[in-house]
């Protein structure tokens, strides 16, 4: 795979992962639902200060700004990264991984970024936009807007059960956005099938001989 098209690639999960932000965070109140299907599959309105699937390192506006700077120096170590596995000939599907791992990195570190700085708040009134910097929240402080919930399942656990005897669960409980399915689809390939993509392509001779001339045509 040429490094134009993982880009390209990166490109359109960005675009698809930021119009269907966009559409809920200006169509619905903090939440809001809707049924897609069933009970099993709805459009769920959540925003979360920290990390895929509302995971966080802190409650503090320092662990958001630390977070964000992560992600940044992640998204941009991500470009290099793709870059050196396309110019040295690894696997197409271990490209294709590294490209789902940086769309998905890089769609949620504009929310971090800039939506606090270009919405308004959605608890109470469906959010819009507003000037540069008369936002909800400061550059870098925005909140990451999930909306995919699928609670397959619930029920109770059994009384026998240590610890969460009684309680009630339900699968799957986490909400997340596009950007996050795009990492985990990302890094479960990577991990069930890392034997098979971690790996060089062979090249033919005569382009072993042109080694130079292959790599910049690959960059």
């Amino acid at each position: 795979m040429k490094y134009r098209n993982a880009i390209l690639i990166v490109l359109a999960i960005l675009i698809a992962d930021q119009v269907l932000k966009i559409y809920i965070k200006t169509h619905f109140v903090l939440g809001e639902y809707v049924d897609v299907s069933g009970d099993w599959f709805k459009l769920l309105f959540v925003e979360n200060k920290g990390m895929a699937f509302g995971m966080k390192i802190s409650d503090s506006s320092w662990g958001k700004l630390i977070l964000t700077l992560f992600r940044l120096g992640a998204v941009f170590a991500g470009f290099f990264i793709l870059k050196s596995l396309v110019r040295k000939h690894y696997s197409r599907g271990l490209i294709l991984c590294g490209t789902l791992i940086l769309a998905g990195a890089a769609g949620n570190l504009i929310d971090s970024i800039f939506y606090g700085m270009i919405f308004s708040e959605s608890i109470f009134h469906v959010a819009h936009f507003t000037p540069w910097g008369q936002g909800y929240a400061s550059l870098f402080h925005g909140q990451v807007v999930d909306m995919f919930y699928f609670p397959i399942m619930q029920g109770t656990w059994p009384s026998w059960m240590p610890v969460w005897g009684g309680d009630e669960f339900r699968f799957f409980e986490p909400v997340f956005n596009l950007a996050d399915a795009s990492i985990t689809t990302g890094v479960l390939v990577l991990l069930v099938f890392q034997k098979k993509l971690l790996h060089k392509k062979s090249l033919p001779a005569d382009r072993v001989k042109q080694e130079p001339e292959a790599v910049s045509s690959h960059s």
